[in-house]
C-alpha cells in the first residue's frame, strides 16, 4: 500500500493517510537459524516466567529441557534479545562511554496523577522466521499505553520518534522513566526530553524493578498475544498489535487499578 518512490507524497504523509506506524513498513525480520529462533523463543518465555535468572541458570534450565547450549551462546542471544535480570551485575543495559547518567527519581515517589510519570521500554517480539523489537510509551498512574511501535533495530533515533509522538498527542509528562539502554542515554533522546522541561529519571544498574509497570505490560503483551500467534509479517504482527493495544487500554480491567480500565483512569470517565 506504501509506495516507497513517490514523489509526491512522502513515507510519513502515506503512513498517516493509511494510519499504520511508519516502522511497519520498514519491517525485515531479523534472521538467525530456526534452531536459535527456537532456543530464543524458549529464553524468552523463561525470562518472562523467572526474570531473576541470568545467563548460568537460564543455560541449566535449556539443558535440562533437552539444548545442547553453553553458557557463552545464551550470554550473546539474550543481549541480542536485550533481556535483562532483576539484579545487579556487569555488562547489562550499558551506555555508551560519555553518555551522562540520571538519578533515579521514583523512589518514595506517590504517583497518583496522569502525566506525572511515563515509562518506556524495548523488548523482544519472537516471530515466525525472525524477531523484532517492540517498543512502548505508558503513563505509569493510569497504565494506559500511549505510544508504541516495532522495529527491526534498537537505535537512538526510533526510540526519540516514538516518544515525541506520543507527547505531541497527549502533552508532555513531568517525569520520563528508562532503563540505563545506550538508546535511551543518548544525547539525541535525552536532548528531546529536556527540550520539553522534562525530568529525566533512570533506572538503578541492571534493575528490572525499577520499570516494574512497563515490565509487566510485557508479560501480558507475550502471554496473551505473541506467543498465541507466531506472525510472520510486518503488517500481521502491527494488525496484531494494534488489536491488543486497543482492548488493552480500552476493555482490559487491571487489578491493580481497582477492575477499572485503564482508559477510565487517563481520561478520567471513572
Amino acid at each position: 500500500m506504501v509506495e516507497t518512490d513517490n514523489n509526491k507524497l512522502s513515507i510519513n504523509k502515506q503512513c498517516e493517510v493509511l494510519q499504520i506506524h511508519r516502522s511497519g513498513v520498514y519491517y525485515r525480520p531479523n534472521g538467525e537459524s530456526q534452531h536459535t529462533l527456537d532456543l530464543m523463543l524458549e529464553i524468552d518465555k523463561i525470562h518472562i516466567k523467572w526474570p531473576y535468572y541470568g545467563t548460568r541458570r537460564m543455560t541449566v534450565e535449556l539443558q535440562n529441557m533437552g539444548y545442547v547450549v553453553g553458557r557463552k551462546l545464551i550470554r550473546r542471544l539474550m543481549r541480542l534479545m536485550g533481556i535483562e535480570v532483576i539484579y545487579p551485575r556487569q555488562n547489562t543495559s550499558q551506555p555508551n562511554k560519555g553518555h551522562k547518567i540520571y538519578p533515579y527519581l521514583l523512589r518514595g515517589l506517590k504517583i497518583d496523577h496522569i502525566n506525572q510519570v511515563w515509562q518506556t521500554d524495548i523488548t523482544y517480539v519472537p516471530m515466525k522466521r525472525g524477531f523484532m523489537y517492540l517498543m512502548a510509551v505508558i503513563d505509569v498512574h493510569s497504565r494506559y499505553v500511549l505510544n508504541w511501535s516495532i522495529s527491526n533495530s534498537m537505535d537512538a533515533a526510533w526510540c526519540t520518534q516514538v516518544v515525541q509522538q506520543a507527547i505531541e498527542k497527549y502533552g508532555k509528562p513531568e517525569i520520563f522513566n528508562t532503563d540505563q539502554g545506550s538508546q535511551f542515554t543518548s544525547e539525541l533522546f535525552t536532548e528531546m526530553l529536556l527540550g520539553n522541561n522534562i525530568k529525566i529519571s533512570m533506572d538503578g544498574k541492571g534493575r528490572a524493578t525499577d520499570n516494574i509497570y512497563i515490565e509487566r505490560l510485557w508479560r501480558n503483551v507475550k502471554q496473551e498475544n505473541i506467543y498465541l500467534n507466531a506472525y510472520e509479517t510486518g503488517l500481521d504482527l502491527y494488525k496484531g498489535l494494534e488489536e491488543y493495544f486497543y482492548q488493552y487500554n480500552n476493555h482490559r480491567v487491571h487489578q491493580a487499578l481497582n477492575y477499572l480500565k485503564p482508559i477510565d483512569i487517563y481520561k478520567n470517565v471513572a
